[in-house]
């Protein structure tokens, strides 16, 4: 019994030439599509990427708008901290508020 014979480079060449004129053969017998499945896939891709453009505008739409209201936060931020801060109440208004709440509490009983 013979042993296993590894092919040449020869016949690995010739069988891959054989092999690529095959498939385009194949190719070349394929049905070319007619004027108006052509005119379709047109179509088809317009709506495409007319829906992806739409798709696009409105995240790019929400995106703009969730700036805006992140500027708005901060410049309403910014007036906040514009804005001068309570006077500091005196130890008399501190003990008549407290004074006003121990009497609502006791007239509540």
């Amino acid at each position: 019994m013979k042993g296993y014979k590894a092919p040449s480079f020869q016949d690995r060449a010739a069988a891959s030439s054989k092999a690529k004129e095959k498939a385009l053969a194949k190719m070349k017998a394929a049905p070319q599509p007619d004027a108006a499945e052509l005119a379709q896939r047109a179509a088809r891709r317009a709506e495409r990427e007319a829906l992806a453009e739409a798709k696009a505008a409105k995240v790019r739409e929400a995106r703009q708008e969730k700036q805006r209201l992140a500027d708005e936060k901060k410049a309403e931020a910014r007036r906040e901290s514009e804005k001068p801060a309570p006077a500091k109440r005196t130890e008399a208004e501190l003990k008549a508020a407290r004074d006003a709440r121990y009497a609502a509490r006791k007239n509540r009983k």
